[in-house]
């Protein structure tokens, strides 16, 4: 009967010069990326997000003047030079974060829809429903509703879970957001780039891709069944820690035993580099040893969820740096700004 009288709803009458309008109880279903059915607003002029990755892909769309909310460690998930991209940031409530709510604070922001990480616990989605609010979960990865609510979840098929799981999460987050068309645009433009690196790496055999290691803060890296994995691999990489699942804490003896060529650090974690170069247990690394230890730019996102830049971008400024020769007429400063005046309405302005 509800969905009958919404339908009617939506049925524009114009008789005696009256207008009938979509009610603001009207909804739809949509099935958000751990596999729960959730009822969402046709129409959303508020959300709160308490997942970077959401939040990087709802500033692109720019879907901004929706958000009312944002996760508490913002900034340290999507590093202190973002808020150039979104000054709106600082200014906004924190009412939780990756794993936790206040639902009080949540309550008070009145959102229409609350997007929240995969493996955000049960009992915290749980507390925002029962609140009556619509939680959707993004993960931007394809995987079996077992799978998808882990942090380091079991990936058969990489390139497909990966690919297919981006495509499915900016759509969701897209429509949600009432912005499809650029939702779309995203999608194609990471093809776009991705189809050139294939196409000049295809003949490098995996004997001869360069040894790699991505360092983040208190040695934990990733290995396989994440995005930086396969966002190593694509760039013709051979990701020395593959033989772990997921993000992981690793020993300097790992990493000994390992002896990377060229070592990549996340923009956002400048002070990585800076230990690498001053710890006497680096120094007999090939890669410290040779300077091949690059800080990556803003928009080479090697996160363990793929994002929109680091497909589009990302992997190409990484088979430059690997495969220097082979892509030599490739301008990344033109290749970054035309993305970001696209997508960040601004020009990509290097800080490092």
């Amino acid at each position: 009967m509800l969905a009958r009288l919404v339908s009617i709803a939506k049925i524009a009458v114009a008789a005696g010069g009256l207008l009938f309008a979509v009610p603001a109880w009207a909804d739809h279903i949509v099935t958000d990326q751990i596999g729960r059915q959730v009822h969402v607003p046709d129409v959303v002029n508020r959300v709160v997000i308490l997942q970077h990755q959401t939040l990087n892909i709802a500033v692109q769309l720019g879907a901004m003047d929706k958000v009312v909310g944002v996760l508490d460690e913002w900034k340290k998930q999507l590093g202190a030079n973002y808020v150039r991209l979104a000054p709106q940031l600082p200014g906004l409530p924190t009412p939780g974060g990756l794993t936790k709510v206040n639902i009080e604070e949540l309550l008070k922001l009145k959102p229409d829809v609350v997007f929240v990480t995969n493996y955000a616990p049960a009992d915290m989605v749980k507390q925002i429903e029962d609140s009556g609010l619509a939680v959707v979960a993004i993960s931007l990865l394809d995987v079996p509703p077992e799978e998808a609510v882990k942090m380091n979840p079991s990936v058969k098929d990489e390139p497909a879970a990966i690919d297919a799981g981006f495509a499915s999460g900016v759509r969701l987050i897209a429509d949600i957001l009432g912005e499809k068309d650029k939702g779309e645009d995203m999608i194609a433009v990471t093809k776009k780039a991705r189809a050139l690196v294939a196409e000049r790496l295809a003949d490098v055999p995996q004997e001869k891709r360069v040894a790699v290691y991505m360092a983040n803060p208190d040695l934990s890296t990733y290995g396989h069944g994440k995005y930086t994995g396969l966002m190593m691999e694509r760039a013709g990489a051979r990701n020395v820690a593959n033989e772990i699942a997921g993000f992981k804490q690793v020993t300097m003896e790992d990493v000994l035993k390992w002896d990377p060529a060229v070592i990549f650090v996340q923009e956002r974690y400048p002070d990585v580099v800076t230990e690498i170069k001053n710890t006497a247990s680096w120094q007999t690394i090939d890669a410290v040893k040779n300077g091949r230890i690059y800080l990556m730019p803003e928009y080479a996102k090697a996160w363990g969820y793929p994002m929109p830049e680091a497909m589009a971008l990302g992997e190409l400024w990484m088979a430059q740096k690997l495969y220097p020769d082979r892509f030599k007429d490739i301008d990344m400063q033109k290749e970054a700004d035309a993305y970001y005046k696209e997508f960040y309405h601004t020009d990509y302005r290097a800080t490092h």
